[in-house]
């Protein structure tokens, strides 16, 4: 059973659907388009996205590290990721937390690409760190959003301006 819709954030990127998919498959590009994450550790030695395949985000100021893990992908659709460790305690007490990441054509060269976070509140701890964080867990996954808006649609004048 899936745990509960808490939010979803969403932008229109000017690219195909083939290129924002692949551009979110490398999981080298990370830091290029996410605010918050400096370095990204192969954990599972694999670059590319696949069910299974797991990668350590280095957060900006150094001490802190997040696990994320790739547990489904649905090709031209969809990414379904899980925290499995982190350094914050998040994934202590939120321990069902997953975020989909969903794209969708809507033309020949525009995509609309989703964030949504599930995640349940069984305990006090949970339910006031959702109170707490809600709005900055969105406002962090609409920033990644426009990071990967921005970085696709640079890379995209880039190379008709080649």
């Amino acid at each position: 059973m899936n745990p509960p819709f808490r939010s979803k954030q969403e932008v229109i990127v000017n690219a195909p659907l083939e290129t924002v998919w692949e551009f979110g498959m490398d999981i080298t590009r990370i830091p290029t388009f996410h605010p918050r994450v400096v370095k990204v550790e192969l954990l599972s030695g694999k670059a590319r996205r696949e069910p299974g395949v797991s990668y350590r985000c280095h957060l900006s100021g150094g001490k802190h590290t997040c696990v994320e893990k790739d547990i489904e992908i649905v090709p031209m659709q969809k990414i379904v990721t899980v925290l499995p460790e982190d350094t914050f305690g998040i994934s202590k007490i939120l321990p069902d937390y997953v975020v989909e990441t969903t794209v969708h054509r809507i033309g020949q060269s525009s995509t609309k690409m989703e964030i949504s976070h599930y995640y349940s509140t069984p305990t006090f701890k949970a339910k006031l760190l959702n109170l707490i964080a809600r709005r900055k867990i969105a406002r962090d996954a609409q920033a990644t959003l426009n990071g990967i808006k921005a970085a696709i649609e640079e890379r995209g004048a880039a190379i008709k301006n080649g």
